[in-house]
């Protein structure tokens, strides 16, 4: 097959060569000794660009999360949470596994923010009697994926932390893509971590370093974190290979992210008006677009168009009762952006390749 063109995640992205010479030329030591330089550089390096006094870095954003949960809240207490959010669908109950700690999972709006009145009313079981009160983590996501990738206001992360540290609860923010959520903002990420006691943001993602995740918060809460890190497996030796990538990640591909998100808007205006896909309304704030298939103008189906778009070289993924997300990233160009736009164009035109009519 001819270059495929990859939108299924920013996951895919590869390390850049500079990132592979990093790698190779890091000065190395032993991290659970806290003894590897490149590690140290990388955490210190994090901690500045997100404003807080420390950082911790961890194999994956999952343990980020975990770790920060574990932190926050003792065995019995709560974690309020999206019920779209990645940390509560996609990290497989971590919380309550290993943490004895119980999700409580609310709607969101469709800008992604949690109504404050309901956060509130989850910090108490009995709003009559405060005495029963949970402790409680509340955990926040921006940019978030599962509602089309839209940035959290600067404002309400404020308001959102005010009323958690009101109630005495640590906020947490998912921020695995915090520096698309910062740039589509126009503000430094610091801001949006400001309101917050600890925030995660991966490394492995549209910053295109091979592996990690990073935690950071106040040097309390980060030396917490990095014993449930321990525990849970994370510690890493000479992690200063991975830390190598990560220094470069943070100082040379933070900008770069606005060429995925103007791709990401190139995509949606290719597909706004094709036949048989409806978009959503919005266009991209970040790198990513979601459309549906319409089923009443079009045979295919969500899993027949992912299929018949792969096997033309293009490929989707679905993400929550059929919508396709098409996520823009280092390793898609603009000349990418517009096969995929021709490719399923072609795809939605072709009614050979969808199922037979619905019964």
């Amino acid at each position: 097959m001819s270059h495929v063109v990859e939108l299924r995640s920013d996951t895919f992205t590869l390390p850049t060569p500079r990132m592979l010479e990093a790698a190779a030329a890091a000065p190395l030591g032993d991290d659970v000794y806290g003894e590897d330089p490149t590690v140290t550089e990388l955490e210190s390096l994090s901690a500045k660009l997100l404003g807080k006094p420390a950082g911790c870095l961890m194999p994956s954003g999952t343990m980020a999360n975990l770790a920060a949960l574990l932190t926050h809240s003792p065995r019995g207490g709560k974690a309020v949470v999206g019920s779209e959010s990645d940390l509560y669908v996609y990290e497989a109950g971590g919380a309550s596994v290993f943490g004895g700690i119980v999700y409580e999972p609310l709607t969101a709006d469709p800008d992604g923010t949690l109504p404050l009145a309901a956060v509130a009313e989850a910090f108490e079981v009995d709003r009559e009697d405060p005495q029963f009160a949970l402790p409680a983590v509340l955990c926040l996501e921006t940019p978030h994926n599962r509602l089309g990738g839209v940035p959290l206001d600067p404002g309400y992360l404020a308001a959102a932390g005010a009323l958690a540290h009101d109630h005495g609860v640590a906020l947490h923010l998912d921020g695995a893509r915090v520096f698309n959520a910062a740039l589509a903002l126009g503000v430094p990420a610091a801001d949006l971590a400001s309101s917050a006691d600890t925030v995660q943001f991966c490394l492995s993602k549209g910053l295109s370093a091979p592996v990690g995740s990073v935690l950071v918060g106040d040097e309390q809460s980060i030396a917490t974190a990095r014993r449930y890190r321990k525990m849970l497996g994370g510690g890493m030796r000479q992690a200063g290979l991975i830390a190598a990538c990560g220094i470069i990640a943070l100082t040379e591909m933070t900008d770069r992210l606005a060429d995925d998100h103007a791709h990401a808007g190139r995509l949606a205006d290719g597909l706004r008006d094709v036949p048989g896909l409806l978009l959503d309304p919005q266009p991209p704030r970040t790198n990513m677009v979601f459309f549906t298939v319409d089923p009443d103008s079009t045979p295919h189906t969500t899993e027949s168009l992912i299929e018949a778009a792969r096997a033309r070289g293009v490929h989707l993924a679905e993400l929550g009762r059929g919508r396709v997300r098409a996520v823009t990233h280092r390793g898609v160009t603009a000349a990418d952006v517009d096969r995929a736009v021709t490719v399923l164009t072609e795809v939605m035109a072709d009614t050979t390749a969808a199922p037979g009519p619905r019964e």
